[in-house]
């Protein structure tokens, strides 16, 4: 190795503590090459040696407003993030960049839920729910019969659905999702579950108002609570805020029927265990080999599969409501994993 003269090495020194990199200090000092001054980087100076390949476009105080703005939902996205620091900066931040950033301080992309919109005073309705509800135990949501309606489809799901093939093979019939142009049909089903089970349900019929709506509580809902012998002094009935459920018609009724109510927060499917029997049931539905030839056909088939499901499902479904009512707690009203 050649020997350095001790005047060389000082001089080498003195221009890598000034910020000079190893090829500018050997363009100055002629005599060494700059590999000779990188390997003296560390042994004579002591200085951190210098990260090899292109250096990061984001300083570290960027890296973390991108982090903590995207983490507190300031900032949506790595594009929207990527335009704002395009702008501070005045060179171009691509958002590859910032996702990079982001994957790194362990955040991941994911889609975002769908859920209904809650305003200020959702959230002051509901969090006065679940302080009401907040000693109760899953002895006392025994009690309740939880109802819904909900729409099902004659060809499925109004969700995505998955499938495997091999890129290079071609598309089969069986990787598809026929759609038609009017839907295919569907209908609207009203159904409650307990405790003991899934209750009475029913077809609608034309469009639900309040004398329907009624009509459904007397036969079905009653026609339940009598069934599993649940003494109408004791049980408590959950309905969400639907007009047609608040209706004077619907009020009446229930002051003659001597039906005590659940109070129920709007905006608040998540609360209401009877949601994820509906995804149960759908899921059922999607076990037949073909669609329904009609809305006949479909309804002979809700109804098998309906009083198929098992009393555990609903059991499971009703014991998660303490659990549901801390979280809404928790979220102080907002919105939950439910």
């Amino acid at each position: 190795m050649k020997i350095i003269p001790q005047h060389i090495k000082t001089k080498i020194v003195d221009y890598l503590k000034e910020g000079l990199s190893c090829r500018e200090v050997a363009e100055r000092v002629p005599s060494v090459s700059h590999m000779t001054v990188s390997r003296m980087l560390n042994t004579e100076t002591g200085l951190p040696r210098a990260r090899a390949g292109r250096p990061h476009k984001l300083s570290d105080h960027a890296k973390r407003k991108v982090i903590r703005d995207i983490s507190s939902g300031k900032i949506e996205n790595a594009v929207i993030a990527a335009h704002e620091l395009s702008e501070v900066t005045g060179q171009t931040v691509h958002p590859e960049n910032v996702r990079r950033v982001l994957r790194k301080a362990g955040l991941k992309s994911i889609k975002k839920k769908k859920k209904p919109f809650l305003s200020k005073k959702h959230r002051k309705q509901r969090l006065h729910f679940a302080q009401k509800y907040a000693n109760w135990t899953v002895e006392d949501f025994k009690r309740v019969i939880w109802s819904d309606e909900t729409k099902i489809n004659r060809m499925g799901s109004d969700g995505l659905k998955w499938t495997w093939r091999k890129p290079q093979h071609a598309i089969q019939d069986y990787h598809i999702q026929g759609t038609f142009k009017h839907g295919g049909g569907s209908l609207m089903f009203w159904g409650c579950m307990t405790w003991n089970g899934v209750g009475q349900a029913c077809k609608i019929e034309g469009t639900l108002d309040s004398t329907l709506y009624c009509e459904i509580l007397s036969d079905n809902m009653l026609g339940t609570a009598d069934y599993f012998q649940m003494d109408r002094d004791y049980f408590v009935f959950q309905q969400d805020n639907d007009p047609k459920h608040t209706s004077r018609l619907a009020k009446d009724w229930f002051n003659q029927n001597r039906v005590n109510l659940m109070d129920w927060p709007p905006q608040s499917p998540d609360m209401n265990p009877i949601e994820h029997l509906w995804h149960a049931l759908k899921q059922r539905l999607q076990t037949y080999p073909e669609p329904p030839k009609g809305i006949h056909e479909l309804w002979d088939r809700i109804q098998d599969e309906w009083l198929k499901i098992p009393v555990e499902t609903c059991q499971n479904l009703i014991s998660s409501m303490p659990s549901r009512i801390q979280a809404l707690l928790k979220a102080k009203g907002g919105y939950t994993k439910y």
